[in-house]
């Protein structure tokens, strides 16, 4: 069983391997065919030290890590992995675009280790990097420029008859280890590689005052897409079966896929919305905390998520039938009396795994919210 697994997931997987220096690089970026998704940009952050360092190691001739591309049907590649090293260079060079379409100001480096004087270093004196005289930059010389062009770097190509899945797949794995990014924060590259409108719908409803306010995330934990996590979270509970046989972070990762794939970001939106306003209008930022001894208490946590917030989306249309009052009723009453049902000590159990818990709390709520 296992070999037959083996072979076939092999068959998914074809690639390919070059050798290219960055001028290549550099050239195929600027002609549009080697392709990176501005917004992924934002999501992954190197501050001024590390860029200076891979900088740094290219004039010092110090190897750097493989890229993966993904072979597109145009016959353009898709960078999956090592966007920050591309794009640190083509920042540097004054060569990357922004989302506008525009150019992102070039960057200035700071002193390293072994090359103190990249202090203020430019690749070329420009009026359009903010809060340094041109006076003040130190510009490299074309011998230094030309160090850095040659430098070379393997290139992974994942080649165009791997389905769409194994390109998400390889790009999650290949970015989940040695990044500042997070779970979530994959899940968004994933998305927009899938549909970015999805993501976009995904994040405009998380954004709404109603769902931070239910929901409770702290600004520090929106920098970290806290919130998205949460919208990802419930949309898939909501709307895509649990089979019992994948860790739950798995289970999150492909539902999000699947219902990015089916491109009906209308539905997405509008459940998120309906659903996170009417439990704003009946307890706001009480509305999934534990209600206990007449008074809400504690953190909002998954219990809640999976069985208030995805129980009366599973039941919303019913709920909301019941007119505008006797809905709001109805939810407040079965939200509050939720926390004092003898199941909810079988959620809440310690080490209790996640693929457990999922199993217990959606089918619950589903039942509980029931008008």
């Amino acid at each position: 069983m296992l070999s037959a697994e083996i072979e076939s997931a092999q068959r998914l997987v074809r690639t390919d391997a070059y050798q290219m220096s960055i001028g290549e690089i550099v050239s195929m970026y600027a002609q549009k065919e080697l392709i990176i998704d501005p917004e992924f940009q934002r999501l992954f952050r190197w501050d001024i030290g590390q860029k200076s360092k891979l900088i740094e190691s290219l004039l010092l001739g110090i190897p750097i890590p493989s890229i993966f591309v993904f072979e597109k049907d145009n016959g353009t590649w898709e960078l999956i992995d090592g966007l920050q090293r591309i794009s640190t260079i083509l920042e540097f060079m004054g060569q990357l675009h922004s989302k506008d379409k525009g150019l992102h100001s070039p960057s200035i480096l700071e002193a390293t280790k072994y090359l103190p004087s990249l202090h203020n270093a430019v690749w070329e004196r420009s009026e359009n990097i903010p809060d340094i005289s041109l006076d003040a930059q130190q510009p490299l010389d074309k011998t230094q420029q030309l160090t850095i062009r040659r430098g070379r770097l393997g290139v992974e190509i994942l080649k165009r008859p791997s389905d769409d899945q194994t390109k998400y797949d390889l790009f999650q794995r290949l970015n989940a280890g040695g990044t500042e990014a997070n779970a979530q924060e994959l899940r968004n590259c994933i998305m927009l590689m899938v549909n970015d409108n999805y993501f976009r719908a995904v994040k405009r409803a998380a954004d709404q005052p109603s769902f931070r306010r239910v929901t409770s995330v702290t600004e520090e934990q929106v920098e970290r897409q806290r919130h998205v996590e949460m919208a990802v979270r419930f949309l898939v509970h909501t709307c895509v079966p649990y089979d019992g046989k994948l860790d739950v972070e798995e289970y999150i990762d492909e539902g999000i896929v699947s219902l990015a794939q089916t491109g009906n970001f209308t539905a997405a939106e509008d459940v998120i919305s309906r659903t996170f306003t009417l439990l704003d209008d009946i307890a706001g930022e009480n509305a999934l905390r534990r209600f206990q001894n007449s008074t809400h208490s504690g953190k909002v946590g998954l219990v809640a998520l999976e069985g208030i917030a995805v129980g009366v989306a599973k039941n919303l249309d019913a709920i909301l039938a019941l007119g505008p009052q006797d809905s709001k009723t109805f939810v407040k009453h079965k939200a509050e009396s939720f926390w004092s049902q003898p199941q909810i000590v079988g959620f809440t159990s310690p080490g209790l795994r996640g693929t457990i818990r999922i199993q217990r709390t959606v089918p619950f709520g589903e039942v509980w919210f029931r008008p």
